[in-house]
């Protein structure tokens, strides 16, 4: 194995803590993408229609 040196424990600590907040933030994103997805569904099923989704002969 690889020797560190002197700072191993701050290296190694460093480490941790951005793969900690990189998952953190991953889960995050899902559950916020859920949420999202929820909100759009209950707004469509609301008779809501995306303004995405219509043509420019659409529009009145």
């Amino acid at each position: 194995m690889m020797s560190l040196g002197p700072y191993a424990s701050f290296i190694i600590a460093s480490y941790v803590l951005v793969a900690a907040v990189v998952l953190l933030l991953i889960i995050w994103i899902a559950i916020d993408h859920r949420r999202v997805r929820a909100r759009l569904h209950a707004l469509e099923q609301a008779g809501m229609g995306r303004r995405s989704g219509r043509g420019t002969t659409d529009l009145k």
